[in-house]
């Protein structure tokens, strides 16, 4: 366990760390909301890693206020990169289509000054579907398995580079590996707040057809296929951007 030298008034906090690749459309809302809903704004460094979007994600982003990071493709490459570039002692990785509660950033340094290493807030999807109602309720319990990007991630930098970062040989499931490596090591909280997050992906692909496919990548996972099996698995039957 990481223990915490952080103080309120250090100049940078929290190091906000949001991968993205072509997510204009999801970018500009939620660095806005960021701004809304900060407690202190200004102690809080936000990083767009860009993967070489060829939308105005990058431009956005500048717009915004946010320091561009370029990358190659690869959200654990990504998010690896701008812990590098992370001035802050804290790293709080976001998804673009994700957004925080208010006051998020008291919340989370609050949590790793009372001695915990990482932790994340609990989930809910931007839809009233009370069938993704039902695994987002999933969220509250303090399992691995029960653990996921979408609900943001906070750790201590130092915690984080002890572990070795996300392992960039996951082209999918790299959160939920490298919070497996947390969970062994260290001491994570649940956040009673929650995190609102785009269902998107749900309605491209099907919600029980894509909650299916979740369910058999983990339990491949589980059985101990290499990341490159479980990516192959992924890009059969997701529609997705990665």
């Amino acid at each position: 366990m990481i223990g915490t030298s952080m103080k309120f008034d250090d100049p940078i906090l929290i190091s906000i760390i949001i991968p993205v690749l072509n997510e204009e459309a999801c970018l500009g809302p939620m660095l806005q909301h960021l701004k809304k809903e900060a407690h202190d704004f200004n102690r809080l460094e936000i990083l767009v890693v860009d993967g070489g979007s060829t939308d105005n994600s990058v431009s956005v982003a500048k717009m915004h206020g946010a320091r561009v990071v370029s990358s190659e493709k690869g959200r654990a490459r990504q998010m690896n990169l701008g812990a590098k570039h992370a001035r802050g002692n804290t790293l709080y990785f976001l998804h673009a289509d994700t957004f925080p509660p208010t006051h998020f950033d008291v919340a989370l340094i609050e949590a790793l000054q009372q001695g915990y290493d990482a932790g994340c807030f609990r989930l809910k999807f931007n839809d009233p579907s009370r069938f993704l109602a039902f695994f987002a309720w999933f969220s509250q319990f303090n399992f691995a398995i029960c653990r996921g990007g979408d609900q943001s991630l906070f750790i201590h930098k130092a915690f984080f580079e002890e572990l070795g970062g996300f392992n960039e040989a996951y082209r999918i499931y790299e959160d939920n590996e490298f919070i497996s490596r947390i969970y062994r090591k260290g001491k994570f909280r649940i956040l009673p707040m929650h995190v609102k997050t785009s269902a998107r992906k749900y309605a491209d692909n099907g919600m029980v057809n894509l909650q299916y496919h979740f369910a058999v990548v983990h339990l491949k996972q589980y059985m101990g296929a290499p990341p490159e099996k479980l990516y192959d698995y992924y890009s059969r039957n997701i529609q997705s951007d990665l």
